[in-house]
């Protein structure tokens, strides 16, 4: 096996792919390969690089009829979590890098997102809706620990009244929680955090760079307690990785004090596909050919899915049995339970981040 072909330990994706959008591709020779062998030279750098962007906007319209949110912020693009079945990996082509190890390793950075988003928030145009933070990439990857590009974000928000949500896996929201009571105290902050499996072998080759369980778990048990209003996504379910915790994984975060489960089924779109391909084979062989055909199964036979009203919970026997599961385990442990509605109706009186007495 060359030095290309073993696994990568720190990241989820095991190699780059060709970007779809560029008419030429570039591949390592073996000649190459057999002398960074013998030199004991790395293939390939694997440290992150930060790139600074400087868009011209940062709030971005939601049109999809799947997703549950209007308006989405993504502080970054690119993500160093390094998540095997990330969805956003497709959108790293959109901007000349490839869906595998760039995405990972490329982490581009919009320097401006906080002079935008105050220039969004105080437009006389704008009507206050939910804005969602890592509607595409997660707004606490690494990178944000030394930033806080984030963390200006929900001072902008606050300083606004505006409402806003937040999705993650990482247990750096913890460090906002003085901004997150404050927002809270005016129903104006909901978080959802990703929790894909109870068991940390699982969550460390799925999600090589995120926080442990244990400390997903005690994030979740914080934000209730401080009256944060926080929500668990189980996504993506992966037929017979995790696809057998539903139950106990939601019994788990209730107690927690989650107030709400949602979930989604893998889908394999663009690029993922192979890469996703490449990595159970090299991380999971025994069961690799077993997951990739459950996986077409709830798809129409294959990997792939963009129909919206299907792509995000599957069809067929296995997504009926998901589904089945998730109205068990809500009924049983979640009952009674509800995530607030964000109020939109302060935001008027602070277009200017200041109270208005008149």
């Amino acid at each position: 096996m060359s030095k290309i072909e073993k696994y990568i330990k720190g990241r989820g994706a095991q190699k780059n792919v060709h970007n779809r959008f560029n008419a030429l591709e570039h591949e390592f020779r073996d000649d190459f390969l057999n002398y960074c062998a013998v030199e004991g030279d790395e293939v390939q750098n694997s440290k992150t690089l930060l790139i600074d962007t400087f868009p011209k906007s940062i709030v971005n319209k939601v049109t999809s009829p799947d997703v549950g949110m209007g308006f989405s912020l993504n502080p970054y693009q690119g993500c160093e979590h390094g998540c095997i079945y990330c969805y956003a990996r497709n959108s790293h082509e959109y901007w000349g890098y490839g869906a595998g190890l760039d995405f990972e390793q490329k982490i581009l950075v919009k320097r401006n997102a906080v002079t935008l988003l105050e220039k969004k928030l105080s437009s006389k145009k704008w009507k206050a809706k939910p804005i969602v933070l890592s509607g595409n990439t997660d707004c606490y990857q690494p990178t944000e620990k030394k930033l806080k590009i984030t963390r200006q974000l929900l001072e902008t928000f606050l300083k606004y009244k505006h409402p806003v949500g937040i999705i993650t896996k990482n247990a750096l929201v913890q460090r906002d929680m003085d901004i997150l009571r404050e927002l809270a105290a005016d129903n104006l902050v909901h978080v959802n955090l990703s929790v894909t499996s109870l068991d940390e072998k699982t969550r460390s080759i799925l999600e090589p760079r995120t926080a442990s369980i244990k400390k997903r778990l005690e994030t979740i048990e914080r934000l209730s307690t401080a009256n944060i209003p926080v929500s668990v996504m189980m996504a993506p379910i992966i037929p017979s990785i995790n696809s057998h915790e539903i139950m106990p994984l939601v019994k788990e975060v209730s107690e927690r004090g989650a107030l709400g489960v949602g979930y989604t089924i893998v889908r394999l779109n663009g690029s993922i596909g192979a890469i996703f391909t490449d990595w159970i084979k090299k991380t999971m062989p025994d069961r690799a050919s077993k997951v990739l055909h459950q996986i077409e199964s709830v798809h129409g036979g294959s990997l792939n899915d963009s129909r919206f009203g299907t792509r995000m919970k599957g069809e067929g026997e296995f997504a009926d049995q998901v589904k089945q599961h998730f109205k068990i385990a809500r009924a049983k442990y979640l009952k009674g339970k509800a995530k607030p509605q964000l109020n939109c109706h302060l935001h008027e009186q602070f277009k200017d981040g200041q109270m208005k007495l008149f």
